[in-house]
């Protein structure tokens, strides 16, 4: 198929305790096994891979044995500057305790996401959701058409007597057609819906009933051509499995709104400032629109 024919179209608290470890490491220690000390101080094997998932994107590049190295040196960094800022009594400042505020919030948000919400995703929760998504889904039209892309008028109308005179379609295609995508193989364009072609182009194949082609050269910025649609259909939905995971996220969005909407409900929440009360109001009425 000619391309070109078609229009130009934080951080998260994650504890993957034995997962990454059975999948990427083979038999490990236990989660609790130590496996070194920081001035006295237990680092265990779920504080390792506590950190491989957290700073996983850092260590993309690195081998699985490279990722717990480079975690328990992070880890022993951490603790050590840790221990200077205590020393210091950076712990005491009220920044430092407004982020360890916000930081220890986000990871509650984050254990009930786990613990409370995903878990309340089945699969028959994302059948029946798919099966809403595909019976509120448009019919949608689709051609199965081949053509034969020449530079000028004279040639298409050359092609489209040698069709009138019994040629096949395909032989024709292959010996005349410049689209380098689809004449080698005859012209297949394969099933496409309205909007995926340039316009000219769209409305001659539509117009055509299967089995036959343009009785005169259909112009388009790519040249002249001949069009011939095989089959009409309606689109066939997309597999479960295929978007599976997208329907998902959908469910997923649909429950955390929910939660969020009864907390909501049963809490007392004043936003003093009008400006952002306003902006407050604008996001939610966007977030409940996409529900």
């Amino acid at each position: 198929m000619n391309i070109t024919l078609r229009k130009r179209p934080a951080a998260r608290v994650a504890l993957a305790l034995g997962l990454l470890a059975s999948a990427t490491f083979g038999a490990l220690a236990q989660a609790d096994t130590v496996v070194a000390t920081v001035s006295g101080q237990p680092v265990t094997e779920a504080d390792v891979q506590m950190a491989v998932s957290e700073l996983d994107q850092q260590f993309a590049q690195l081998t699985p044995e490279q990722k717990r190295a480079a975690a328990l040196s992070a880890i022993i960094e951490i603790r050590l500057m840790a221990e200077k800022a205590r020393a210091a009594k950076l712990d005491q400042d009220d920044e430092f305790k407004r982020k360890l505020a916000f930081l220890n919030d986000r990871a509650l948000h984050a254990q009930v996401i786990e613990k409370e919400i995903s878990p309340k995703v089945t699969d028959e929760d994302l059948k029946a959701r798919y099966d809403k998504e595909i019976a509120a889904r448009p019919p949608v039209e689709e051609v199965h058409a081949r053509h034969i892309l020449v530079k000028t008028e004279e040639e298409a109308k050359d092609v489209i007597k040698r069709l009138d005179e019994g040629g096949d379609f395909q032989a024709i295609a292959k010996e005349k057609s410049d689209d380098p995508g689809s004449g080698a193989n005859g012209g297949d364009l394969g099933f496409f819906s309205k909007g995926q072609m340039v316009p000219e182009f769209e409305a001659a194949a539509f117009a055509l009933e299967p089995g036959s082609y343009t009785k005169t050269p259909v112009k388009s910025e790519f040249g002249f051509h001949v069009i011939k649609v095989e089959e009409k259909r309606t689109q066939p939905p997309v597999p479960f499995d295929q978007v599976k995971d997208q329907i998902r996220q959908l469910v997923f969005r649909d429950l955390y709104f929910a939660t969020v909407k009864d907390l909501r409900a049963g809490a007392q929440v004043e936003i003093k400032d009008e400006a952002l009360k306003k902006g407050v109001e604008e996001i939610e009425k966007q977030a409940g629109a996409a529900e």
